[in-house]
């Protein structure tokens, strides 16, 4: 059994409902790859890269899978795909209904077309080191050898600017997966 940590976002309606509702469902979807163990709470971002666009929901999960980091993220992209993204539509860094990502898979590097693991951008990203450090402040990060208390210490105090604020959400259900949206997704036939 290995251990993934799942970046997710939102700040599209997807056919689950609001972003919120959307992270919730899709949660519920994650836990059909492995067993779900930890949740974040769920945040409000400022958008990097194109400002022109709703603030994000986002959230990390810890999922233990059975799955490898490929197989793994082909069954992210399908999910996805089931919440009305398409990858190959749009601006980069846009709006969007769901962004799954892999942020760290056990201590595993790994640099393969389409698959970087630990994510890349990881140690640049607050609305992600917020919620990764919420439930795992003491992880390391094989690619920097630093904890993720360690980079988000270091991210935050070369901010100039609190622009990219993280604001956490209250939203009933994320936490015990009940909710609105929750348990009315279908997959699309």
């Amino acid at each position: 059994m290995s251990t993934a940590y799942i970046g997710m976002g939102a700040n599209l309606a997807s056919c689950a409902g609001a972003p919120e509702s959307t992270l919730v469902a899709a949660a519920e979807r994650l836990g059909s790859l492995g067993r779900v163990t930890q949740r974040s709470s769920l945040y409000s971002t400022t958008p990097v890269g194109f400002d022109d666009q709703p603030r994000f929901v986002n959230a990390v999960v810890e999922l233990d899978t059975k799955l490898t980091p490929r197989a793994l993220l082909e069954n992210l992209l399908a999910i996805e795909k089931a919440f009305g993204r398409d990858r190959t539509a749009g601006i980069a860094n846009g709006p969007r209904s769901l962004d799954l990502d892999i942020l760290l898979f056990d201590n595993r590097q790994i640099s393969e077309p389409g698959l970087v693991i630990p994510h890349p951008r990881l140690d640049e990203r607050l609305f992600v080191l917020v919620p990764l450090g919420e439930i795992a402040p003491h992880l390391v990060s094989i690619g920097s050898g630093n904890t993720v208390s360690q980079l988000l210490h270091t991210l935050t105090s070369t901010m100039e600017d609190k622009e990219h604020a993280v604001f956490p959400l209250q939203f009933d259900g994320w936490r015990c997966g009940t909710g609105p949206g929750s348990g009315q997704f279908s997959s699309p036939a």
